[in-house]
């Protein structure tokens, strides 16, 4: 069982790759959010902009994130975590500068929507840190990375308003305050490269036979991953209409994108084919085989804890503001425990996923407990004493991250050589479940929507109860090889052996 104490020992090979890792998330979500906190800044200091064109970037902001998630975890998979955390943040910082020194709509709408992209960035660290930790550990040192890492929003939130104030007066500091944090990735990129490796000296690292498409076990497993990969086009359609609704997007412009989708959609569904039916039509070893239920038990968590947390983030200043009847200030500070909260809750999740000897009853259990916390808040009104409402707010805050630890406790476990494509799956259903909750958010009131994201909890409960499995060696100090596995890494020391020879 891995201690903290083990998170100080910095010549530790192991630990020193899990805070390198954290630190490259930590500076993408931290270049990811520049733009929340210098908002109001922007509005001042750019005549034509409006607060209407603030929340149509704020739309763009998540829509690539999805379809990025699907692409990087297969080519985090084929490539490795080291080069692809390197040249993302490397690429991410040109529409960091592009929009921080943008002068027409079009320029931030563009740059906007290809920064989106770097939200992928939560699934590289996934599979570099599940290849350092086995799995007796890896819940925690998942839940670690994750935690941390995800503080970068809340760390840009309070510097990045500083910097442009203090650092960078005048007109431009917002300017340069964001080009300060595409500054971080371009550097942190190129530390990144030179200072890991994807894996241990001496363990190799194993790849899928196929990239284009997750590979799955039997023809049923087929069907279900052609059902699962639907809604993520879905979600992007719900993205575009909210433009529309905004009046940013055309009416054809919509329908334009809706095409778009439908081929996109097509293509992946024939990828799919075009890569499981020569593997199924042969026959997968029995060793080899995984069942695709615990991927969808996974993306039902992730949809309902972590689409939860951005869907409660967004609203919960103005929930506690009107309620309550307090300062922006103290709204924004409630608000800003649930981040806070990340930097123990979602390690801890993984902590007892490690510690506990099923990683399914873990799951449920703080799956029920993300429901019940929710009804619990669905009840708060102005009779409320505030100090109960923000207890109640905090303890579903440590459910619904916890919650997040624990499913990424159990997702390398599934089937290594596809970590990526799996973590890339269900971290784009954690998007599609904000989109959806969000959009959902403008049809009901505050107490309503708080019920709808319960029922969404208790629904993942039921599913992982009926669906989700126990992973093979889920405490064990190796991960399971498959006989597919060890001919992909023989064939892959040959190749070596040969270029060496050449």
């Amino acid at each position: 069982m891995m201690s903290v104490k083990e998170l100080f020992q910095w010549r530790n090979e192991r630990t020193k790759i899990l805070h390198l890792t954290w630190g490259a998330f930590f500076v993408s979500f931290f270049a990811w959010f520049n733009m929340a906190p210098l908002a109001g800044t922007m509005v001042e200091s750019v005549g034509w902009l409006t607060m209407d064109h603030i929340a149509a970037l704020a739309i763009l902001n998540v829509a690539l994130t999805i379809p990025a998630r699907i692409v990087i975890g297969m080519l985090l998979d084929k490539y490795g975590p080291r080069r692809v955390f390197s040249i993302l943040l490397v690429v991410m910082a040109m529409p960091v500068f592009m929009f921080a020194f943008g002068n027409s709509w079009m320029q931030l709408f563009i740059s906007r929507l290809l920064l989106s992209s770097i939200g992928a960035s939560f699934v590289v660290g996934i599979r570099m840190v599940s290849e350092w930790f086995p799995p007796k550990n890896v819940g925690f040192a998942e839940g670690f990375y994750a935690g941390w890492g995800n503080f970068g929003s809340a760390v840009a939130a309070i510097v990045l308003p500083w910097l442009a104030i203090t650092v960078f007066s005048g007109e431009a500091g917002w300017r340069y305050a964001i080009a300060f944090s595409g500054l971080a990735c371009l550097v942190y990129g190129v530390i990144y490269w030179f200072t890991v490796s994807d894996t241990p000296e001496g363990k190799p690292y194993t790849r899928p036979r196929k990239t284009a498409a997750m590979e799955v076990s039997s023809f049923g497993d087929m069907v279900q991953l052609i059902i699962w990969t639907v809604p993520l086009a879905g979600a992007l359609a719900l993205l575009s209409w909210r433009l529309k609704n905004l009046a940013f997007l055309s009416a054809e412009a919509m329908y334009m994108v809706f095409a778009v989708l439908f081929v996109v959609l097509t293509y992946q569904i024939i990828q799919i084919l075009r890569v499981n039916l020569p593997i199924l039509r042969k026959g997968v070893p029995e060793d080899d085989k995984y069942k695709f239920k615990n991927v969808a038990a996974l993306n039902t968590t992730y949809f309902a804890n972590f689409g939860a947390e951005l869907a409660i983030v967004s609203m919960l200043p103005m929930f506690f503001l009107t309620t309550f009847e307090l300062s922006a200030t103290a709204a924004g500070l409630i608000a800003s425990s649930f981040a806070f909260v990340n930097l123990f809750a979602r390690p801890l999740g993984g902590w007892f996923s490690d510690r506990m000897k099923t990683r399914k009853k873990v799951m449920l259990i703080y799956m029920f407990g993300i429901g019940m916390g929710l009804i619990s808040m669905g009840f708060i009104d102005s009779s409320w004493p505030v100090a109960l409402a923000i207890a109640i707010t905090v303890v579903t805050s440590i459910f619904i991250q916890g919650a997040e630890g624990a499913t990424f406790a159990v997702i390398p476990l599934i089937k290594k050589r596809i970590t990526g494509q799996i973590s890339g799956m269900a971290g784009a259903y954690g998007n599609v479940g904000a989109v959806v909750y969000l959009t959902i958010y403008t049809l009901v009131t505050p107490q309503l929507f708080f019920f709808i994201l319960a029922a969404g909890a208790f629904l993942s409960f039921v599913f992982c109860w009926i669906f989700l499995e126990e992973p093979k060696a889920a405490h064990g100090e190796e991960y399971v090889l498959s006989s597919v596995d060890r001919e992909q890494l023989q064939e892959q020391h040959q190749e070596n052996t040969e270029t060496q020879t050449a």
